[in-house]
């Protein structure tokens, strides 16, 4: 502590961000010699600060314990009595035991603007954190460098180089820039023997608005209806948006929760800009425009596709696909007016510069997930938006950009970055949703991965049965053993525990229906389970398997059904309760287990919930008690988006170089600040790096 600090101790500015655990046993070393002896003043202090009446009998207990002769050091702790007890506490505890703490000190007034103080301090932790890391590596590699250019007689050139990889987030896309997760109210936590539950309520939906009300599809312009064949009107959401979408070429940007029908509105933008190359008689000038619709998954790819094709087969429109797995050749991307693919994909196709000439007749780029920015795969997107900004202001080109995202806090930042206007940018929270979510978090505490696998199965037991009867399960996996491996150990738990009949019923018409399919069945386990109302799906079984469990599931014969990802991302077979079973999957790129993608979490909890049938659906998380607040706070809107460029800057620079749109270093430097990162690090500088003297 240096000089100024200590002055400010004795004029009693004492912060909580000054006490530590150990704060109370520094100062009494300064005059009791004995640590010992110090040692067990430490708890005396702390059980007088606990338990004196009132200010008063706290110091006349000091005074008695350590003498008149540190008066000074007694009358700070009777002035911040409740500081100094509380922080001691806190910063000594355990997680468990920091959160029962933090409880108490909510339910007292007299102690909320501590805790209001702490959580300031700790908010920027990450922050110092984060910077303390590069500085050091950055001192390092400094020193080495300096010390290898003398050795070889040089001396250092006036040019400053950055270590990119020092500036990147270690973290990667579990980047957590917020430190809190403040939960909706009526959210409550339960603390069990090996793990910890927080219940998050679903929300209500909001009430209508004075004069809102549904757009018919009658009220749509004639030629429109043939797009929304079989619908009576749009919903909520794109009642909102109808305006923006079809009778404005503004950029555009929606996020509203899972299943809110955005859809309909990448639809209604798209109808928009057919409009425009239709003549009077109804036909359309198919050769005079391209929409580019962009998702992050070659299943979801696949999907919009089949959907578009259909409902946009009456305008003669063209849909084709463009993944890893689907080329196309010029002349078949010529002939399609609606192309779906991968960032990735459009990426290596925008890349090259000599089909310039037909990525011109682009006139809509939808970019579905834009929560994507995020993600590891974020800066392929922020390059391919930049690049069509830039290519709009160079070659006047009218181009539309239309995001459509989860919901996510600093929605803002987004639309800045697609220069979307303010009365074109809509953001719709999870009261909105069509099936309102209730949320369990589960976090277990076991440290051990044996303990921690048996905890796990232990909840999916408990969860399943609290429906078995009612409702139908969907429990998440993460890889294509595990469906089988937690599948039979749950069935195996109700066999020994005597459960199964609250699934099954003997002589029902399902118990028959599954026997009877169960002798067809190509995939051991699958007709292991079958006859107990347990299924298994993933993309190793054979087609046939899929999809008869997808029917048995939609027929609700199947109670309780164990999976892989690809049910999320593929088929929509939504079930009343969603439980994710762990979140950490091995990533053979990287050779280690990293945490669910955002992407999954969304999608797969987006499945909780049967539209029609439903007042509300389930959604069950189980993770380790070190990752309950990152979850808590993606599903809750309280995750900022930050952007991942920094990590791949020289391959983006690298791609605009070889394009020709980057010829010096003042037009990189032009080219960033058409960047996500640019609008990023203007708002929160210290997080990229940038001390506070530099970013002023």
């Amino acid at each position: 502590m240096d000089d100024d600090e200590e002055a400010e101790h004795r004029k009693g500015e004492l912060r909580p961000r000054d006490i530590d655990a150990h704060w109370i046993q520094r100062s009494l070393a300064k005059f009791i010699k004995d640590p010992n002896v110090a040692q067990q003043r430490v708890q005396d202090v702390l059980k007088i600060l606990k338990d004196a009446p009132d200010e008063s009998n706290v110091e006349n207990q000091l005074v008695l314990l350590l003498g008149f002769d540190q008066f000074d050091f007694i009358k700070t702790l009777r002035q911040h009595r409740n500081m100094v007890l509380y922080c001691t506490l806190l910063r000594a505890a355990s997680p468990e035991e920091r959160i029962q703490i933090e409880d108490e000190m909510r339910m007292k007034p007299e102690l909320h603007h501590i805790l209001k103080q702490l959580q300031e301090t700790e908010e920027t932790d990450i922050v110092d954190a984060e910077r303390a890391k590069r500085d050091k590596e950055r001192s390092k590699k400094a020193a080495a460098a300096a010390e290898e250019a003398l050795a070889a007689g040089q001396w250092l050139a006036g040019r400053k180089v950055l270590d990119l990889n020092d500036l990147a987030f270690s973290q990667g896309s579990h980047l957590m820039s917020n430190k809190r997760c403040e939960l909706p109210e009526g959210s409550y936590r339960k603390q069990k023997k090996s793990y910890e539950e927080i219940h998050v309520p679903a929300l209500k939906p909001k009430p209508f608005a004075e004069g809102e009300k549904l757009i018919e599809i009658s009220e749509l312009p004639k030629w429109a209806r043939p797009a929304f064949d079989g619908y009576k009107s749009l919903n909520r959401i794109q009642s909102r948006l109808c305006q923006s979408a079809l009778h404005s070429d503004e950029h555009l940007l929606l996020c509203a929760p899972t299943g809110a029908g955005k859809t309909n509105v990448a639809l209604l933008s798209i109808l928009r800009e057919v409009s425009k190359h239709m003549n009077e008689d109804g036909s359309i000038k198919l050769d005079e425009f391209k929409c580019i619709y962009i998702a992050p998954m070659k299943s979801l790819v696949q999907e919009m596709v089949g959907s578009f094709s259909k409902r946009l087969a009456p305008y003669g429109i063209v849909v084709g696909e463009m993944t890893g797995d689907a080329q196309m050749s010029k002349e078949q991307f010529m002939a399609t007016q609606i192309i779906v693919c991968t960032p990735e994909k459009y990426d290596v196709v925008t890349r090259k510069g000599g089909e310039r000439a037909y990525n011109q007749l682009v006139r809509l780029l939808i970019l579905d997930e834009i929560h994507l920015l995020h993600d590891d795969r974020g800066p392929v997107l922020e390059a391919i938006i930049v690049r069509t900004i830039r290519q709009m202001e160079q070659n006047h080109d009218d181009c539309r950009l239309v995001g459509l995202s989860a919901t996510l806090p600093n929605y803002q930042d987004v639309a800045t970055f697609l220069r979307v206007k303010p009365e074109h940018l809509y953001f719709f929270d999870n009261s909105y949703r069509p099936v309102p979510l209730e949320q369990q978090y589960i976090g277990v505490t076991e440290k051990k991965a044996l303990k921690r696998f048996q905890a796990m199965n232990e909840v999916v037991y408990d969860k399943i049965m609290e429906h078995a009867g009612k409702s139908q399960v969907l429990v998440f996996v993460h890889s294509r053993k595990e469906t089988g491996k937690s599948a039979k150990a749950i069935r195996d738990a109700c066999l020994e525990k005597d459960t199964l009949s609250a699934f099954m019923r003997e002589g029902s018409a399902s118990t028959e229906i599954l026997r009877t399919e169960a002798e067809n069945v190509k995939n051991f386990d699958l007709k292991d389970l079958l006859p107990y109302g347990f299924a298994i799906h993933h993309a190793g079984m054979n087609r046939v398997d899929r999809t008869l469990v997808e029917d048995l599931f939609a027929d609700k014969h199947i109670q309780v059904l164990f999976s892989t990802a690809t049910l999320a991302w593929g088929v929509n077979l939504p079930a009343h309760t969603v439980i994710i079973k762990g979140t950490q999957i091995y990533n053979p790129e990287k050779g280690r287990w990293t945490e669910l993608g955002a992407l999954d979490v969304m999608q797969m909890l987006g499945r909780a919930g049967r539209p029609q049938y439903d007042s509300k659906g389930q959604g069950i998380l189980i993770t380790n008690h070190s990752e309950l607040q990152f979850y808590l706070s993606l599903m809750n809107q309280q995750l900022p988006i930050e952007s991942q460029l920094i990590a791949r800057l020289p391959d983006m620079l690298n791609a605009e170089i070889v394009l020709g749109t980057i010829n010096s270093v003042s037009e990189a430097m032009t080219w960033l600040g058409y960047t996500y990162l640019y609008v990023r690090m203007l708002k929160n500088p210290t997080l990229y790096g940038i001390s506070h003297e530099q970013a002023v």
